[in-house]
């Protein structure tokens, strides 16, 4: 059953000629109805060309970044994420606020079960970060998942930057 576009109030997917904002851009995120809130699922994204830049130096960093989040009632609609994620090329902040910063914007955009981002920083000046980001919704079984997952987080075998 297909759904209707303005029903979900989708702007962009489907669209031909969209605007690339190379600047900080969090309202170009868009969310649509989740049709399985009952039910727990994981929705992970990959984004292996993320650039941003140094806010000291404007050196371009590159990163891997990954998106998992088990829904709510919305989810994050993926060319928009695409789009905003782009919109921190010319974005000068550091690793670690980066991470944060994209975990709180999809926090406040859809009010996810659970959600983690982990930015894995391609080397510059013979050094890598891997800053994580995790957030469980408090009172429920998922703010325990984020206490676990944090505290094994760098356990899980993603040393390799793959672009599949």
């Amino acid at each position: 059953m297909a759904r209707d576009k303005k029903e979900e109030e989708i702007t962009l997917l489907g669209e031909k000629k969209v605007a690339y904002h190379y600047d900080y851009c969090p309202e170009i995120l868009e969310t649509f109805q989740n049709r399985h809130p009952d039910h727990d699922y994981w929705v992970k994204f990959n984004c292996p060309e993320f650039t941003a830049l140094c806010p000291i130096t404007g050196q371009p960093d590159y990163a891997t970044i990954y998106i998992s989040y088990v829904p709510g009632e919305r989810m994050v609609e993926s060319k928009s994420l695409k789009l905003y994620l782009v919109s921190f090329r010319n974005h000068g902040d550091f690793h670690e606020d980066v991470v944060n910063i994209i975990m709180k914007d999809l926090i406040h955009l859809m009010d996810p079960k659970y959600i983690e981002v982990w930015g894995k920083f391609l080397p510059r000046g013979g050094i890598s970060i891997d800053p994580y980001a995790n957030y469980g919704r408090p009172g429920t079984k998922f703010e325990q998942l984020a206490a676990h997952r944090f505290m094994e987080h760098d356990l899980v075998a993603m040393d390799r930057v793959d672009n599949r």
